[in-house]
């Protein structure tokens, strides 16, 4: 396993225990055993249905290859290297550049361009696009993304009823009152642990499709100059329509910056993944 895969799971079994801690502390034994069984209804819920859900809320349609040749053609030869099915291959209605992929596992899978993507990269640069999105695929990220997101999305709402909890549930005395302090700080600082841990998974992620990417389509400097131009495209132009809690599915981030520092950020720094991919390319080349 590689080190940003050791990350991710040391940092998938701190979300675990992050939802497990929270619940018992709200309601005890009952409580922990309740936020994991919300944990696990949820995300047995976005594991069938979050793939659907992305893709309609974008607005995108599945193209056929008689509509999008060449995009078919690269997704059909870079899945054949990786040795991927075929996904499904869809086309987001935007200027905007970027990509996604989703589904729930490689039989079950999709890849989406932006018509901004399409015409404003070449071909090598659209093939290290495809094959990084491709990597998540084989790297079954969408599954691990979803998971960690679905985790949060539990922790968060368990904080929720401990707050309403502590505002309607009363309670007296010095003990109480104590408790109430603790409770009021776990309501606020854990959803913010699971935020913080949700983007280090999604940052680890999108380095490891950088390197499987690269070695699947064997043009690391392609996707490089890609991440390039998509990075400088977002900050001009933001996707519109860009939610939050998908934007780490998208290959660069589809929200304005804003100043936003790094640790409250989906996507690693541009220059940092930039620089992989040429120190690849010299070992490659």
């Amino acid at each position: 396993m590689s080190m940003n895969g050791m990350k991710t799971a040391v940092l998938m079994a701190l979300m675990m225990g992050l939802v497990l801690f929270i619940g018992q502390m709200v309601g005890g034994e009952s409580g922990l055993v309740m936020a994991f069984l919300i944990s696990l209804v949820m995300n047995a819920g976005m594991y069938w249905f979050s793939d659907k859900l992305v893709l309609l809320g974008y607005r995108a349609r599945e193209a056929s290859e008689q509509e999008a040749p060449k995009l078919h053609g690269v997704v059909r030869r870079l899945s054949q290297q990786a040795g991927l099915p075929m996904p499904r291959v869809y086309i987001i209605p935007t200027d905007t550049p970027n990509a996604f992929a989703t589904g729930r596992n490689p039989d079950h899978a999709a890849v989406a361009a932006t018509e901004g993507l399409l015409r404003t990269l070449t071909d090598d640069e659209l093939e290290g696009v495809m094959a990084h999105e491709l990597a998540h695929v084989r790297n079954r990220d969408i599954l691990v993304s979803t998971v960690v997101a679905t985790m949060a999305g539990t922790i968060t709402f368990v904080a929720r009823i401990a707050m309403y909890a502590s505002i309607f549930g009363g309670g007296r005395g010095r003990d109480s009152n104590s408790n109430a302090v603790g409770q009021i700080l776990l309501i606020i600082l854990a959803p913010i642990a699971a935020m913080l841990i949700q983007f280090a998974v999604s940052r680890s992620r999108e380095f490891l499709a950088d390197e499987g990417g690269a070695q699947i389509s064997g043009k690391p400097l392609g996707l490089a100059q890609a991440l390039r131009k998509l990075h400088t495209a977002a900050e001009r132009i933001p996707l519109e329509g860009a939610k939050p809690n998908t934007a780490h599915l998208f290959i660069v981030n589809p929200l304005s910056g804003g100043g936003i520092s790094k640790l409250f950020s989906t996507h690693p720094p541009a220059e940092e993944r930039i620089a992989r991919l040429e120190a690849m390319a010299g070992t490659l080349g």
